[in-house]
């Protein structure tokens, strides 16, 4: 049997399963219409050529609804992986190197975790990473969704309930990464989303939110708004190097992004990104903020250098790294 394949039944999926046996099977849940499921297939075709022994299947989420409610599958690209017909693992959303290394590990392990020093060092990596999200703004929300489309019930009432009491909120996403959707119910020992939190700490999910808005207490729980110059100032100053893009380190959502993120990675110096797909409020407020109409926009030490073109420039210049290290401008 090859080892790239489509699976267009409910009984070509399970059979598929069943002669894959004991080695790692790879299945994407994908939407023709979503142009990441497109990049990721061309992922899995790499993959495939690197690890023949594993089998990779294609399959249409809408088009195999029981195969998909079973499974969980709220999003496309899903990926999910099993031994001996067993599910191993699941990733959520579109993250090619994260793909590649679940691939890598559980093609010699057979489990998520890997050797026990290799998963000690992720979690310390991982609680960094959440601590980090956790405090990305004054209240944040992790959510199924978008707070402009949210994808279930409780994350659209705790987003009503927010805007309503005109709460200024940034939101992330949780299905657009499973490691963070995973991880956060460890570390805050709290099993549901939606997750509200003020000020770096936990305040509940939307039953304890109700529950502060009719008490009248809403209000005094969550941060006083601040400013959008305020908050923009904030996240620009996150990293000596910042770059607003669209979408993030391991996908780029545009090809001027795309573009921006080989150049940042040849030079080898380290930059943290912004998703300014994630946050239509500061999508829109730098515009103005910066006087720079388009995206990508790199800021280094708090000042910006500006696009693409800017970056191709000092490249070809000779002076990229030594802007990048805040040494001339």
């Amino acid at each position: 049997m090859a080892n790239l394949v489509k699976a267009t039944t409910n009984e070509q999926f399970e059979d598929f399963l069943t002669k894959a046996g004991k080695c790692l099977t790879v299945v994407h849940f994908q939407a023709e219409w979503a142009p990441q499921c497109v990049q990721m297939n061309e992922v899995m075709s790499e993959l495939a050529k690197q690890h023949t022994s594993t089998t990779f299947i294609q399959l249409e989420a809408e088009t195999l609804p029981e195969v998909s409610e079973k499974y969980d599958i709220a999003s496309v690209p899903t990926f999910l992986f099993f031994k001996g017909g067993e599910k191993v693992d699941r990733m959520d959303g579109a993250h090619a190197p994260e793909l590649a290394k679940q691939v890598q590990r559980l093609e010699v392990t057979g489990s998520p975790g890997g050797a026990a020093e290799s998963t000690k060092t992720s979690t310390t990596d991982l609680n960094q990473k959440l601590k980090k999200l956790i405090n990305a703004a004054p209240c944040m929300l992790f959510m199924k969704g978008s707070s402009q489309e949210p994808r279930c019930g409780f994350s659209k009432q705790l987003v009503a309930l927010l805007k309503e009491h005109n709460i200024q909120f940034s939101s992330f996403d949780i299905l657009s990464d499973e490691e963070v959707r995973q991880g956060l119910k460890i570390y805050s020992n709290w099993p549901t989303y939606p997750q509200l939190y003020a000020d770096g700490e936990l305040v509940g999910g939307v039953d304890i939110v109700k529950e502060l808005a009719e008490s009248g207490e809403l209000e005094n729980t969550c941060p006083k708004a601040v400013t959008l110059e305020h908050r923009l100032k904030v996240i620009i100053h996150q990293s000596p190097v910042m770059l607003f893009m669209k979408g993030d380190k391991e996908t780029a959502r545009c090809g001027f992004s795309m573009q921006t993120l080989e150049i940042l990675n040849a030079a080898g110096v380290d930059y943290d990104t912004f998703d300014i797909l994630q946050d239509e409020e500061v999508r829109q407020g730098l515009k103005t903020y910066s006087n720079w109409p388009t995206y990508p926009q790199l800021y280094v030490k708090g000042d910006l250098i500006g696009g693409l073109d800017i970056l191709k420039e000092l490249k070809e210049s000779g002076d990229l790294v030594s802007v990048l290290k805040g040494e001339s401008s």
